[in-house]
């Protein structure tokens, strides 16, 4: 190899950035307003919110695993609450917000795989986690599949549906997500009808933008995390795991169904939240605060 080359070869090897690793929990800053970070995962990449307290503190970390179709968005506050004593954080899951998505439908045994790939990632052992709709399906296989993992569970309903509401659903969202210009206009028929619909706990028409924002996003995929939903069986699952779990019912459109995971589950505390719908992270965060941590901490 002559001179020209070798020098060729260097300036090359100069221009090529190394991947950048995740930082462990460790290392992430300590931040009072929620920051965000990328952590390598299954299917790429994935997003992350978190807050950390500048305090050293022995109370485990908290997982957030937002609903479908939105993204960690609806943890911003909540985190910013739960993170003044604790690491809190919030992933995006798989094919939501700005995380990476899978090539094809997966389903929730898939998602749980990817956040203990996060766990990992941040060298974290054991975790509280908290899952919200769809999320808490996730949050109950991560204790069902990874019970050394998974401390405690929090609930934000219960999506436990009869054979006929199942039928109903799987024909709603069976077919091709709509297209961008469906998505709007659905968007703006549902804002003219009823303007938060059951998002009416958002406390501002700016917050309420944002999330619905994050909820179209992903309008491709978006369906997917229904489908894996209506795939898992949630009630025998809570049958299973032998973690302490606080099952949270907020009068949203699980309300009339969440207390059916009562019939199996073996270690949960229902509470019920009349009056409470979408939004509550924003706007009963200290009253939502002061359950979780009655119940997390010793």
């Amino acid at each position: 190899m002559n001179r020209r080359h070798v020098l060729g070869a260097m300036i090359a090897a100069s221009l090529v950035r190394p991947a950048l690793a995740a930082p462990t929990a460790r290392e992430l800053a300590p931040t009072s307003k929620f920051k965000r970070f990328y952590a390598d995962n299954i299917y790429g990449q994935m997003h992350v919110r978190y807050v950390k307290p500048s305090t050293a503190t022995t109370k485990p970390p908290l997982m957030c695993l937002h609903a479908s179709p939105l993204s960690s968005v609806v943890y911003e506050n909540w985190i910013e609450e739960m993170g003044k004593d604790r690491l809190a954080f919030a992933p995006d899951t798989p094919g939501y917000g700005s995380s990476d998505g899978p090539p094809q439908q997966v389903e929730i045994g898939d998602f749980a795989k990817c956040f203990i790939r996060l766990l990992d990632e941040l060298s974290l052992k054991t975790v509280d986690v908290m899952g919200y709709h769809t999320g808490s399906m996730t949050a109950v296989e991560l204790a069902k599949q990874y019970p050394a993992r998974i401390r405690k569970v929090v609930m934000i309903s219960a999506p436990i549906f009869d054979a006929d509401e199942l039928a109903k659903l799987r024909a709603s969202n069976g077919g091709p997500a709509p297209d961008w210009e469906t998505t709007l206009a659905r968007a703006l028929e549902a804002w003219r009808k009823n303007p938060r619909g059951m998002f009416r706990d958002v406390p501002t028409d700016d917050r309420y933008v944002d999330i619905s924002i994050e909820r179209m996003r992903r309008f491709r995929t978006g369906p997917w995390g229904f489908r894996a939903a209506f795939n898992y069986d949630l009630q025998a699952a809570m049958g299973e795991i032998k973690q302490p779990v606080l099952l949270l019912n907020p009068e949203d459109d699980l309300w009339e169904m969440t207390p059916r995971a009562m019939k199996t589950a073996k270690t949960a505390t229902l509470k019920n939240l009349p009056g409470w719908t979408h939004g509550h992270l924003d706007s009963h965060t200290a009253e939502m605060a002061a359950m979780v941590r009655g119940f997390l901490d010793p």
